[in-house]
């Protein structure tokens, strides 16, 4: 008998603990969106136009990348004389890289493509992630460049999986990671955020962005403009 009550207490207490983690996590996911420019604002993003620069291989690399939700992205690239664009759609994506002495755009890899196809989210894979079909579990707290942030882990839809770190003082990202495959090999894909700044349309960016490709240094972002499906075609 005393065991069984014993084993009721650990229930009682282990669907308490679960309650109070979805609590949490509902919490932190929350007050992430409202440090964005909140969930009215972020439902009503349908396009992003940023337009900035990155150093790579002490080469100077001018960008504009224009997403469009759930429609297409596109990444044009200005580098050493030469005109390069990719593209992500839902089904395919391309890359036309004169740089890299491409002639003509090639459709990437399925396993790059399903690396790519999260850009296509411009209001952020965690604003309404369970109508898409996405879990988070909240998984404590970790120090990030000094920063202490909220682990949350996400899981979308089609399984793959990618870790958010979110400030605990402004609620705002700061780190994101994930597995990509590239060339038949995993590899760890993170990028830091800071120097966060308001646009004219109330939305919060980050204008400093570090990953293993360099550092992005945003100048402008514009939001809700109009966007021609066309340009999110091959060429």
């Amino acid at each position: 008998m005393k065991n069984l009550v014993i084993f009721g207490l650990f229930i009682i207490c282990l669907v308490a603990a679960q309650v109070s983690f979805a609590q949490t996590t509902d919490e932190i996911v929350e007050k992430y969106i409202d440090a964005l420019g909140g969930k009215d604002n972020m439902n009503a993003l349908q396009t992003v136009q940023m337009s900035g620069s990155m150093s790579v291989q002490s080469a100077d690399v001018a960008l504009v990348i224009t997403r469009k939700h759930m429609v297409g992205a596109r990444t044009d690239i200005s580098v050493m004389g030469t005109e390069n664009y990719q593209i992500v759609t839902p089904e395919k994506s391309w890359s036309f890289m004169p740089i890299q002495g491409q002639s003509s755009p090639e459709e990437v890899s399925a396993e790059q493509h399903n690396a790519m196809v999260t850009q296509l989210d411009v209001q952020g894979s965690l604003v309404n992630y369970k109508e898409k079909g996405s879990s988070v579990e909240y998984k404590g707290k970790e120090t990030v460049d000094g920063a202490e942030c909220y682990k949350l882990v996400l899981t979308y839809k089609t399984g793959k999986v990618a870790n958010y770190f979110i400030d605990t003082k402004t609620n705002r990202l700061i780190k994101s990671s994930s597995k990509m495959v590239v060339n038949g090999e995993e590899m760890e894909n993170a990028t830091s955020f800071s120097n966060f700044k308001q646009n004219a349309d109330g939305y919060w960016f980050p204008y400093t962005q570090i990953s293993s490709r360099g550092e992005l240094s945003i100048d402008t972002v514009e939001t809700n403009i109009k966007v021609d499906d066309a340009i999110f075609k091959v060429n």
